[in-house]
């Protein structure tokens, strides 16, 4: 469920739904503030996201009192990546701002890709 201090929250937001546990999906880890499950359409064989649990709607609107969570974004990725077993030879994270970069659901989230060798630049 969002922080009560998150603001207005978009009625429709993916993410906030599946954080609040009205839409199903495969978590693979939970804190109070992050949480991170598989992608629906994975392009690796570890394919993650982890979002903030309270709506935060991209990286453009991080401010500077969001170190704590992006921290624990990011220490949630590595924890994804280690027990996931796949993240061993090495694991990309992406997050993508705007539609030009392909974000399709606006609400922060971070890409944990791996299992498999990466190319670049990605497709």
């Amino acid at each position: 469920m969002p922080d009560a201090d998150a603001g207005a929250v978009p009625a429709g937001c993916l993410f906030c739904r599946i954080a609040a546990g009205d839409l199903p999906a495969r978590v693979v880890l939970r804190t109070p503030r992050v949480l991170a499950f598989e992608d629906v359409n994975p392009q690796a064989p570890l394919h993650v996201l982890v979002v903030p649990v309270r709506h935060v709607e991209s990286a453009a609107a991080i401010s500077e009192g969001d170190g704590e969570l992006l921290e624990e974004m990011l220490i949630a990725a590595r924890e994804v990546a280690e027990a996931s077993g796949k993240g061993g030879g090495g694991y990309r994270l992406v997050m993508n701002v705007g539609d030009d970069a392909g974000n399709t659901v606006p609400h922060l989230h971070l890409h944990v890709v791996g299992g498999r060798r990466l190319g670049w630049p990605p497709g």
